[in-house]
């Protein structure tokens, strides 16, 4: 498989130089990233709004080794929040942070993430809008939900993501389906070993939808992350069976994939949100959509042959 390859790429100094080098990356990455600059992304927060879409927004970037870094990062979304502020567009965007960004694979890590992040999602209520933690590897997510926890408690509109390949999400599910809680599903994108995960997408497919059915009957805010027609049609039919409006949950889709079906699913009344991610450290990012769909590898591998 294909997947794990690119995974461990996607830490390889040595790809790292390659692939960005390529004559055909910057094609692809476009497809993927909507920018470098605060002022390149918020066209596209505008459009979207226009055509009755919303967004989430992603810094890029990964591989904190300092705090002078992390700081940077809640900076970073600062300046972001400032300037939906001034364009009041804080009700159509919200923000999406992992929180390795914040410094918590650092000494004292934890904290260091919790006392970087607080600011920026205090700065989102001020605006009427939120933030979303990210799901990273394994290892990070105990940190990440108890950060979560401590987050809500002055601001319970703080969102979270869980994995349907990990085996624990269905009783991190059940946990997280109170009122008033915003959860985010998606399959996952980090290489995790077979004690932890499912490795089969049979099998990753199967928990997705148990875990959807878990958060529909529950009594939070599902959010789901997916650009499968067949999972979106039976996350469909589990809202509908649980009695969900259609403006109860959401889906989310990545900036630049199956943009059509974005604007289809709004049409039809679905509150559709596009994540959107932008930044100059764009590769760990980028490699992991490549490893989440062949296609992706296959559009990127043609665009170095054809040199952009």
């Amino acid at each position: 498989m294909l997947g794990p390859v690119i995974l461990a790429a996607s830490r390889s100094d040595k790809m790292r130089r390659f692939i960005s080098a390529a004559p055909g990356t910057k094609q692809v990455v476009d497809r993927f990233i909507a920018g470098e600059t605060v002022d390149q992304v918020v066209p596209i927060v505008e459009d979207a709004a226009d055509r009755g879409l919303e967004v989430t927004l992603d810094v890029v970037g990964e591989d904190i080794t300092t705090p002078a870094q992390a700081e940077a990062a809640r900076d970073a979304y600062l300046e972001l929040i400032e300037r939906l502020k001034v364009l009041d567009l804080g009700p159509r965007a919200e923000m999406s942070v992992k929180l390795s960004m914040f410094g918590q694979a650092l000494e004292n890590g934890h904290e260091l993430a919790l006392a970087n992040v607080r600011p920026v999602v205090e700065a989102a209520a001020a605006i009427g809008t939120t933030v979303t933690l990210d799901a990273e590897d394994h290892t990070t997510l105990d940190s990440m939900f108890a950060i979560h926890e401590e987050l809500r408690k002055d601001f319970p509109q703080t969102g979270c993501v869980i994995q349907s390949y990990l085996f624990r999400t269905e009783d991190d599910a059940r946990r997280l389906a109170e009122a008033g809680s915003r959860v985010r599903i998606v399959k996952g994108a980090y290489k995790e070993p077979a004690s932890v995960a499912y490795q089969d997408k049979a099998e990753i497919d199967k928990a997705y939808v148990r875990i959807t059915r878990i958060l529909m009957e529950g009594e939070g805010y599902p959010m789901i992350g997916s650009h499968d027609p067949r999972l979106i049609a039976i996350a469909q039919e589990l809202g509908r069976q649980a009695g969900r409006k259609l403006d109860e949950y959401e889906f989310q889709m990545l900036y630049g994939i199956r943009s059509d079906e974005h604007v289809r699913l709004a049409a039809e009344g679905h509150r559709m949100r596009v994540y959107t991610a932008y930044g100059t450290d764009w590769y760990g990012y980028f490699m992991r959509r490549l490893a989440e769909k062949p296609a992706n590898l296959l559009f990127f591998g043609r665009s170095i042959l054809t040199k952009g």
